[in-house]
């Protein structure tokens, strides 16, 4: 299956992520994941090209999205899973330890005990009806891992761009931030978490330009107990930024922060 030019396109000017801007958490990842193939990224792009014609930051319902995203796996689990839907939201779906652990730093803020995580991830999480969170991206490229870039052998002439991964961050950034801290001042959610970010200081200058009284707190870690994090509190909403992406712990303390233990500190 190939990548057309103008289905990526209408990805990259619109795709901002999944749930409904109206949710009170917005949890803002550095970028999209997967891409490991190009059939998976233009299974994502022609699916979303061909549901959300519309333009100017449009969210969608991940579990839809998620269904038209085939495993081109091998080994045990191609027999398992046949849709990224399966893998994620079926009956014997995986759990994702990112979702979980913003699932837990949710609750902790709202000060609510956590739900059972995987029936959460399966029916509720990012859910656009519910608008409990909205999963956000600052870059909305399928990306595999931070270190790989994939699309150096797109030969396509009005996306230039993106053949390298800082030529491709330098032309998206602006408008998307801009899109993104536009719709904070219009919904207000309770709390944005920019997380796995590389570019504080920039994201912090972003944030100074649309909110002019903006004024960070940085909050100092505690060794595997709580990330670092840039704090600001915009007329209603909380916005933090972080290095750190919620991944590991899987009840072992030597293996990341206690993200439940974050959102009480942030609560608090």
């Amino acid at each position: 299956m190939l990548i057309e030019e103008e289905a990526l396109r209408h990805w990259i000017e619109n795709f901002y992520g999944y749930g409904s801007w109206h949710a009170r958490f917005w949890f803002v990842a550095y970028e999209e994941g997967g891409g490991e193939l190009p059939e998976d990224v233009a299974d994502r792009i022609n699916y979303f090209q061909a549901h959300h014609p519309e333009s100017e930051g449009t969210l969608c319902d991940i579990r839809e999205l998620y269904r038209q995203v085939a495993l081109r796996w091998e080994g045990s689990k191609a027999k398992a899973y046949r849709t990224l839907y399966d893998y994620r939201f079926g009956e014997q779906a995986a759990s994702n330890t990112v979702w979980k652990n913003l699932t837990a730093f949710e609750y902790a803020v709202r000060n609510e005990p956590p739900p059972s995580y995987i029936d959460y991830q399966k029916h509720t999480f990012a859910s656009p009806a519910l608008r409990n969170e909205a999963v956000l991206k600052l870059y909305p490229l399928p990306s595999a891992h931070h270190h790989g870039w994939y699309y150096s052998w797109l030969d396509l002439p009005g996306l230039k761009f993106i053949r390298s991964r800082t030529s491709y961050e330098e032309h998206v950034y602006p408008h998307r931030i801009q899109r993104l801290l536009i719709n904070v001042k219009t919904f207000k959610p309770e709390l944005v978490l920019f997380y796995g970010m590389s570019n504080i200081n920039t994201l912090k200058a972003s944030v100074q330009q649309h909110f002019p009284e903006a004024q960070f707190k940085l909050v100092k870690a505690i060794k595997r107990y709580i990330p670092q994090y840039h704090r600001v509190d915009l007329d209603g909403t909380v916005l933090l930024i972080t290095t750190q992406i919620p991944t590991l712990r899987h009840n072992r303390i030597e293996t990341g922060f206690d993200w439940e233990a974050f959102g009480k500190s942030v609560k608090s």
